[in-house]
Parts: structure tokens; sequence; C-alpha cells
């Protein structure tokens, strides 16, 4: 059935829908676009002004060259990045089981390659989910933000001493604390011209800490959600991965981390590197724990970060992190357009095509301000008015005068999510203030007691076939997430929710969205199937050992521990003095005191510690190597018993 065949009128659609909806009995294969889906689709075809090309001319202004080959590899030859995954975008224009704004975006995200944004400013974008920028300085190139990993990024050096001008890297600059940011910079530059000041290292105050703390605690989590979020678990086509709303997805290489040599404090705060003057306008705790923005004066050029992108971003992430105060991201976007607005005559930032001109520039600013703070001040007042967080999200909406805009679209974060990310921020994402909501059931012991009082799990999946029959998708996968819970075995209820989940990823406009649910059904269908992730080894190395000690608090087993009592005094030649104290099966721990009573001593060098964290060797290795050493091998083992490990593939849409 062609998809001009396919809208007729109303009326016989709704009488067709369901013979055209599963014609197909439940299996474990993708599906077609249900006419419901294509009709919800159509819907944002009418909405918004696909006749604006306006963006794809800034998104390809000023190309220079792309990677000469398909893909970016590793020294080992194992693929970091593929460029060639995503050509079926630029293959239908029609497709139907893809968002046409969010289809649009991935379009212009899959422009890829080096491109000259003004004289001496120059970008290279689609090498990876974020945009590395470089600016020309006295002697060399300044580089902005080196992607995730060093593959990518020492591709996109290459290319452009290639085809601009072959000078050394004098400087390197991170705009905030995420992995994407300054992942790759050992791709760019090398511990050792750092060491010597051969490059200056730039960040925002807070970012070393940051940078690796966010991930640490909660990074097992965090990286289970990630798979979800940037479509990890999904190949790449119409019915699968298509983006990531802020760019494509992530790369797989080798991540790194260096200290900053320079570092932002304050706004106003004025710094040289290689001869160019950038002013400093901090924006803490704004996309991330650390960040700032900065302007060019020699280049009338504002490097706007993540605090602007060309998309809503997220007040609170789905892979998970701390919410983020909208409020305040609105008060920074707002001091750039009051500092910047009448200075600057290009905008570039971390993601997506720059933006030139003072009023396209001052435009976007403004809009993007007042979107942030609609969402913020909106939620506010419907939770003052009693409303839940899902009461919120359903109720607002952008005007028109910000929804209509591109860059206010949801490719990213969205409206719905932002909102009740809002609520969280002031209120707690834990509980609505319902005392219903108070102590809730397990999804597994809610799941069973649903479908026994709907009359078994036969008559829950009739009653969601009937749903979906009539497109209502969250309804149906509300239902049968119950039976899921309930009964994981039950194939044809796994099998029906994967294909509701997949019409609601179909439909949706947001990347993360499209790849949570897409990936969600994938599971549902298929099981979970472990994919490769990043080696962060080069990260690894950098830890504080009192960021270590702090996460081996929380592995602690309560039940294990229960009734222990150690003292543990740490020597980690090279490094400091640290100790431990394990009781009431909580663990605490403390950098520069130690215990005149430890209970056991462990004398470790950095070095052995270092080569722990990176499985370059084993505490075996280390113990059997004399690197490392217990006053007390039983007390050492007890301690060690209580430390839990943590499976990265644990269930997410099922128990």
């Amino acid at each position: 059935m062609s998809f001009k065949k396919s809208i007729v009128s109303l009326a016989v659609i709704a009488t067709l829908a369901p013979a055209f909806v599963f014609a197909a009995p439940t299996t474990s294969q993708p599906k077609e676009a249900t006419t419901f889906t294509i009709q919800k689709n159509d819907q944002l075809k009418q909405y918004l002004n696909f006749d604006n090309k306006s963006d794809f001319a800034d998104a390809s202004r000023g190309f220079i060259a792309t990677w000469p080959e398909t893909t970016i590899k590793d020294a080992k030859g194992n693929v970091v990045w593929d460029f060639s995954k995503f050509n079926f975008i630029n293959q239908d224009e029609n497709t139907q089981t893809i968002n046409p704004s969010l289809l649009r975006q991935a379009k212009l995200n899959n422009i890829n390659g080096l491109f000259k944004v003004k004289d001496g400013v120059y970008q290279v974008r689609g090498f990876d989910l974020s945009v590395m920028s470089f600016i020309r300085g006295d002697d060399g190139w300044i580089v902005i933000d080196p992607l995730i990993s060093p593959e990518t990024a020492a591709a996109g050096l290459k290319l452009l001493r290639d085809n601009v001008e072959d000078l050394p890297v004098t400087g390197v600059i991170f705009t905030h604390s995420h992995v994407d940011h300054f992942g790759g910079i050992l791709g760019v530059t090398t511990q050792k011209d750092i060491d010597n000041g051969d490059v200056v290292i730039a960040a925002p105050e807070g970012f070393f800490t940051h940078s690796i703390a966010e991930n640490l605690m909660a990074g097992t989590t965090m990286s289970r959600r990630s798979s979800f979020m940037y479509g990890n678990l999904l190949d790449a086509n119409n019915k699968g991965m298509v983006d990531g709303g802020l760019g494509k997805t992530t790369s797989t290489g080798s991540p790194g981390i260096v200290k900053p040599t320079e570092i932002a404090e304050h706004t106003g705060q004025e710094m040289t590197i290689d001869g160019v003057d950038l002013e400093v306008m901090m924006a803490q705790e704004s996309e991330a724990p650390s960040e700032f923005m900065f302007y060019f004066p020699q280049y009338k050029t504002m490097m706007a970060a993540e605090v602007m992108t060309h998309t809503i971003h997220n007040i609170s992430t789905l892979r998970g992190a701390k919410t983020r105060d909208a409020s305040s991201w609105a008060a920074y976007v707002d001091q750039a357009l009051h500092t910047y607005g009448d200075k600057a005559d290009t905008m570039i930032a971390s993601h997506h095509w720059p933006t030139w001109g003072q009023e396209k520039i001052k435009g976007q600013l403004a809009k993007t301000r007042d979107m942030y703070k609609f969402v913020h001040d909106q939620t506010l007042r419907l939770a003052n008015k009693g409303y839940t967080p899902n009461e919120i999200s359903a109720e607002i909406k952008l005007p028109d005068s910000l929804g209509k805009e591109w860059y206010n679209r949801g490719y990213y974060g969205t409206v719905s999510h932002n909102a009740r990310a809002t609520y969280d921020y002031y209120f707690g994402a834990w509980w609505d203030g319902n005392p219903a909501n108070l102590n809730p059931l397990t999804p597994t012991e809610e799941g069973t007691k649903y479908v026994e009082a709907m009359g078994g799990e036969k008559k829950v999946v009739e009653i969601a076939e009937a749903a979906i029959k009539k497109g209502e998708y969250r309804w149906a996968v509300t239902l049968l997430n119950n039976v899921t819970f309930a009964n994981p075995k039950n194939m044809d209820a796994r099998y029906l929710e994967a294909d509701a989940m997949e019409q609601l990823g179909y439909q949706s406009e947001s990347g993360p969205w499209r790849n949570y649910y897409l990936g969600g059904a994938k599971e549902l269908r298929n099981g979970i199937k472990p994919v490769a992730t990043p080696n962060t080894a080069a990260i690894a190395v950098n830890m504080p050992f009192n960021q270590f000690m702090k996460y081996l608090g929380v592995t602690v087993k309560p039940d294990i521990a229960k009734g222990m009592n150690l003292k543990v005094n740490i020597d980690v030649k090279g490094d400091g003095k640290y100790s431990m104290d394990l009781s009431n099966s909580v663990l605490k721990s403390y950098t520069g005191t130690q215990f005149d009573n430890a209970d056991l001593n462990i004398t470790l060098s950095r070095q052995a510690f270092e080569n722990m964290m990176t499985k370059k060797a084993t505490l075996k290795d280390e113990m059997k190597s004399g690197e490392f050493t217990v006053s007390d091998q039983a007390k050492f083992q007890q301690l060690m018993s209580v430390f839990d490990q943590f499976n990265l593939w644990f269930g997410v849409v099922t128990p």
C-alpha cells in the first residue's frame, strides 16, 4: 500500500484500521507503521514549516571536506565510527516509521565533515555525538571540545591539518564536564606536551571532579540507560536507530581525560590562549555541573557550549543525572543575550551547526530563553494549582511563537519530560503528593495483582489488543507491562507490548524517546543482548582515591556486613594516607587521617591502583608483585566479602 493510497478519508481508515494495524500475527519481528501512527505524524507535517530550508543551508555552509573513508577505526582495527550506517536517512523522503520532524533533524545531523565557520574558525561535525571546534591562534590550533573518542578527535584534527593548515595544537578548551566534550583529548595532544607547557588545557571550575564523579556513584545504571537513550541497542535503519537528536550517536573508542592547567572561575574573567583573548561567562549547574560559555572578541564569535542547541535540551536526562534548574538555565541564556547579543556575529556551540548574523543570534537566544522559562514557570503555576507531574506534562504546550521554531522542537529533551523534571527539581520525583502513591507495591507485585483483578493474563492481553486496534498504544503498554512483570515468560504479551511500544517509537519526535521505545521493544522480543561499550580505562586511571572509597561505600552488601566492625588504614604510596570504617553495614571513608588502632593496614602504590582500575593487572597480580600488601589476610578477605559487583545488563522492560 503506497503512502498516497493510505491517506483516504478518516472514516474509511477507521474502518480498515484493525486489519491494517496488525494483519500479521504478533511475532518477534518489527512491524510497519499503523494508520494511527501515520495520521499522527502527518499532523506534525501540517503544523511545522518543512519548506523552511535555512537550517540545511547553515549546516552545509563552509563545507571543505569529509573523512575519505566510510569508517574511523582504532589501532586494533575496530570500528569506532561508521559514517555509512546512516546513509539510508537520505534515501527515503516519506518513510512512515520515522517522525517527520525527527527525520529532518537526522538529515541535518548527517551532514558531516570539516566546515569553515569564518576566517580562523572551523568545525568538525558528524564525527561523533558532539562538535569539535578549532580557533586559529598565533602559533597553532586551539581545540574546543575534542569529542568522545581519541580516534574520532584525531581524525577530525587530521582533516583540518590536511585541508587548512598543518599546525600544532597549542590549546584545548573543555566547555563542560561531560565525556563527549573531553574524552578525545589524547587524540589531539599528549600528556607530555601538556606537562611541558606546550599545550594549555582550559576548563571551568570543578571540571575535573565533576567529570569523574557524576558518572561514578551511579555509573552502572547510567550506562545501562544510556544504551537505550543513544540507540546503542538498535540497528540503524528506518525501524531502528536514526538519530540522537543532539547528534547522530556516540562513538565507541577509548575516552580519556587530563587535568586542566587553566581554570575559568567567574563571569567577566579574561583568558588568553596562544594569543587569542576570550571572555568567560560561567554557566555552572546548567546543562552540566561544571560549564562555561565564552566570547572571542577577535573573531566576534560566541561559544555557547551546550547551553544553546538546535533542540530543546534536557532538564533531566533519560540516561539519569541530577535534575537541572530550568530557571537558572534560562537566566544564563538571558545573560548571554544581553552581554553578547549586540557584539557576536557568529554563535557556535558544542552540538549542531552555527548561527550567523546578530539578529538571528538574538532571536534564537531570546526564544530559547523563553522556552525554558515557559516550561519552568508553567510547571510551577500548575503545581501550585494541585496538578501532579503527569497532569502537568499533559497540559503544557509551548505557544506557537516558540513551538514552531525548529530549534525549540523536542529532538533531545522534550516539553513533556522537562515539565516533570522541573516538578522533580522543586518537589522530588518519587511522589506526587497523593497518599495513594506514598508506598506503592513493587512492579512485580502490582503487575501480579492487576492481572489477577482483571481476570488473568489472557483477559489483559485481549483488552490490550482492543486498545491497540484503537491506536491507544500508551494504554496498551501500561496493561501489558503489568503482565510482563507478573509473568515475564508470557511471550504473547511481550510481543504485543513490543508492537505497541514500537508505534510509540515511530511517533516520537525525540531521538532518545524513539531509541528508548524501540530498544525496549527489541528487548521484549529478543531478550537482553549485550553490545559493545566504550573502554573508559583512560578515565578510570585518573580517579582520585577518595572518590574510589566513596564508590566502595555504595557496593556494601548489608546482610554480609551485618555485625562487622573494621577500621582500615590505607597508605597509597605517591598519593596519600586514607582510612575506612565499616560499622552498622555502612562504610565511611576519610582522607588524610588514620586510626591509631586499625584492624587492618593496607599499603599499595598509586601505580598498582591505576593498574587495577584499568584492568592491566588484577589484585592477585599486585599482591604477588608486592605492590599491594595487607597486615592481616583474614581481615582483608572479610572486608572484600562485603563488596557487591554490578552487572550492566540488568532488566529494564522485564523484571
